[in-house]
């Protein structure tokens, strides 16, 4: 299975050579997309062994997202991994993804934190639970970690869905439309390293976007 990992990256220089080195180290290509950083992001990306995409402002992770997408479909990836930049995600749980994928029918795979959430704020965790709940009933398929970034996305998908959105929220628009298009999701456990790391979601801003986006999708299909 031809993969690419694809890494939206905004001013992460002080983690983002360790993940793309380790990535490298299992023979899987990695992309990043420099959206916009201020620090030296894009050089250490590409000397640590990544193919890098700018983005001359800050246009989102989700814009970034899509970026990548366009890029793998273009070289013929069979599956995109998407990881974030920050060190949260482990490349050694990468394998977890690929073999899953490999024996099985679905077509997405997203990470499951929640097994594993004892070193998790207490704040992100309940604002998961209940996204996670959320979408989940509006699917009609049980995810138990809707907002873990860290996904395994066959080609097959890609091709088929059109994404709008730019923000953070646009990982709730993939599972959404993925599921409405028949696709099969799959939940895969992962573990999550917090160390203080200063998220990029602004919780007020970000909040409201994503239940504004979400009200929406309930208007759709309720009409």
């Amino acid at each position: 299975m031809k993969t690419c990992v694809i890494i939206p990256a905004f001013n992460e220089v002080e983690a983002i050579a360790d993940i793309v080195k380790k990535i490298r180290q299992l023979n899987i290509d990695v992309l990043v997309i420099d959206d916009g950083s201020c620090d030296n992001t894009f050089r250490i990306a590409k000397e640590s062994g990544a193919i890098v995409l700018r983005n001359e402002t800050n246009q989102g992770k989700g814009a970034s997202l899509i970026k990548g997408f366009n890029y793998a479909l273009r070289n013929n990836y069979d599956a995109v991994v998407t990881m974030d930049g920050d060190g949260q995600h482990l490349p050694d749980d990468l394998h977890l993804f690929i073999q899953q994928a490999m024996i099985s029918q679905s077509d997405v795979f997203i990470g499951n934190r929640m097994q594993m959430a004892g070193n998790m704020p207490w704040i992100r965790f309940c604002t998961n639970k209940i996204m996670s709940w959320l979408i989940s009933l509006l699917i009609k398929q049980k995810i138990p970690d809707t907002q873990c970034g860290f996904r395994l996305i066959k080609k097959n998908v890609l091709k088929k869905i059109k994404l709008n959105t730019s923000k953070f929220e646009l990982e709730s628009e993939f599972i959404i439309k993925s599921a409405r298009s028949g696709f099969k999701i799959d939940s895969v456990p992962i573990k999550t390293v917090y160390k203080g790391q200063k998220s990029s979601i602004n919780p007020f801003i970000d909040t409201i976007r994503f239940f504004r986006f979400l009200f929406n999708q309930i208007w759709i299909t309720k009409h």
